[in-house]
């Protein structure tokens, strides 16, 4: 129960009259929506699940409403308009599982049918749904003499369900684009319009001839309108930290950036209030979010998961998304398990994303995911990672050599035949990076020294493991650890006062299996 300095934990909440009456705590967004709604028009906000949008745009319902009273207190109080009350028509398809265009339409007509109640406007509804909604639109302007104001939640939500059934996907798409055309020929009779999801689909498929939707998600000035920031958690959550590691917390759940080195990160909302209720640190977000059809075509591609912390793509390529068009740089940033590290402009006009995993939550949690896609049944994942914890922990060696070998060893060989994946050469090296990132270690790929880059650096319980993989043919070559020494890899960490141990590892193509693992200690 709350005490006098504690508020209730906003948990699962998405209305914003019960947020601010009924004593939990709040994220003041005003500032944002203010800019927002002042610059007017058209808008579209991509953000992951679990990150706040319901709650967002049912504050922006409240506010066009006119709901004066739960706005007190606020940034926004003293600059808005209480005396106009705006119509709002808030769509929402984050409900339930729509299958097909028959179930969607219906589940439309539902929603414009409650708006026709709720608003008073008695007049027959047309039978098609884009005049339906077009008829809604005009009626709640010309009745309430101000313009009417849009919502739609999770706008993208049924085709996403259905992106492994690309025939039922698109015809889904078509019937939320016959929705969604209506925007355009009704701009006199509208205020304000935003539109939320987690992808953002071509114009072209789903927006046809909405020319003026403005996609806000990579403007800085909206970096933090979904999320707590640093500054969040010190300030508002500030009764709910004593007993916990404040850097813990920084580096499992911050680091969501929506724009360049510049913007503020975030945390995801869902994360920050479970950890604060349960007091242990774990994949809240991760659990209850990770759509299905994620892992599977991250299988069918064939990912080379050292690389997924490191990937580049262009803006174009963060938002394009279509039923047949889906780049795994924009599945994996919009679904929320890559975010923006940097951010260049190599040339006018073309800028260049370098993504990564936004924090330990996401990096370990994606590859423990992962593992069963590279080969690993799910009943021995546990007994692996625990036998990799124990022999780090010994600092044991020769330890690790023998359970690597044991590792690679497990993978049937039933398995090499009928997965593609297993083709990659870049799979040894897939496997040997998950298995340790899924343990929650701190793992740099590709660690960059002053004479090249060393493939995985790992720093546990006080000690440095440097590894350099290398792909043989039959017979070990011993180059994998000579080049960790002649590149003089490990000079960065010298200053550490930490043993660095390097270790070379050889992979034998024919026998898919450690051949080669050179060890050396540096004290």
């Amino acid at each position: 129960m709350p005490t006098a300095n504690h508020l209730k934990l906003p948990i699962g909440i998405q209305a914003f009259d019960k947020l601010r009456t009924g004593g939990y705590y709040y994220v003041d967004k005003t500032p944002q929506l203010h800019r927002l709604v002042e610059e007017g028009g058209y808008y579209f906000l991509s953000r992951p699940r679990r990150f706040g949008k319901s709650l967002l745009l049912d504050t922006l319902r409240c506010l066009f409403e006119g709901r004066e009273a739960l706005f007190e207190g606020l940034y926004i109080h003293d600059k808005w308009d209480w005396h106009a009350k705006h119509p709002v028509i808030r769509l929402g398809f984050a409900d339930g599982h729509l299958t097909s265009r028959a179930d969607l339409d219906t589940h439309i007509r539902y929603q414009l049918a409650e708006h026709r109640e709720r608003l008073g406007i008695e007049s027959a509804r047309p039978e098609l749904i884009a005049n339906d909604f077009s008829d809604l639109i005009r009626r709640a302007h010309q009745k309430f003499g101000q313009r009417t104001v849009v919502l739609i939640d999770e706008y993208d939500k049924p085709i996403l369900d259905n992106i492994l059934a690309p025939e039922r996907a698109r015809e889904l798409r078509e019937g939320l684009k016959n929705l969604y055309s209506v925007l355009k020929d009704a701009d006199p009779h509208l205020r304000f319009v935003l539109l939320t999801g987690v992808s953002k689909f071509s114009k072209v498929s789903l927006f046809s001839g909405l020319n003026n939707l403005n996609d806000i998600t990579l403007d800085t000035p909206y970096a933090t309108i979904c999320g707590y920031t640093d500054n969040d958690i010190d300030s508002v959550f500030a009764p709910e930290l004593p007993g916990l590691d404040r850097a813990h917390i920084k580096h499992w759940y911050n680091g969501y950036r929506w724009g360049g080195q510049e913007v503020t990160a975030v945390y995801n909302p869902f994360d920050v209030l479970l950890l604060f209720q349960k007091r242990q640190f774990g994949a809240y977000w991760f659990e209850s979010a990770t759509p299905t059809f994620l892992v599977e075509l991250l299988k069918q591609r064939g990912v080379f998961s050292p690389r997924l912390g490191k990937l580049q793509a262009k803006a174009q390529l963060l938002g394009r998304f279509d039923v047949d068009d889906i780049t795994t740089e924009g599945l994996l940033f919009q679904t929320g398990y890559l975010t923006i590290k940097q951010l260049s402009e190599p040339m006018v006009g073309y800028k260049l994303y370098t993504l990564g995993f936004p924090n330990q939550e996401v990096e370990s949690s994606l590859n423990e995911l992962l593992l069963p896609v590279l080969g690993f049944g799910d009943s021995e994942l546990q007994t692996h990672q625990l036998a990799l914890l124990e022999v780090l922990q010994a600092h044991d060696l020769v330890g690790l050599k023998r359970h690597l070998k044991a590792l690679y060893a497990g993978l049937p060989h039933d398995w090499y035949r009928n997965n593609p994946i297993a083709q990659y050469e870049g799979h040894y090296a897939s496997v040997f990076y998950s298995h340790f990132a899924a343990l929650g270690l701190s793992v740099t790929v590709e660690d960059a020294s002053h004479f090249g880059k060393v493939d995985m650096t790992v720093d546990f319980a006080g000690h440095l493991y440097l590894f350099e993989f290398k792909v043989v043919e039959q017979l070990p070559e011993g180059k994998a650890l000579e080049q960790i020494k002649t590149k003089g890899y490990a000079d960065k960490y010298r200053a550490s006062g930490k043993p660095i141990h390097l270790v070379g590892v050889e992979f034998s193509r024919e026998q898919r299996q450690i051949i080669g693992f050179d060890v050396e200690t540096l004290v």
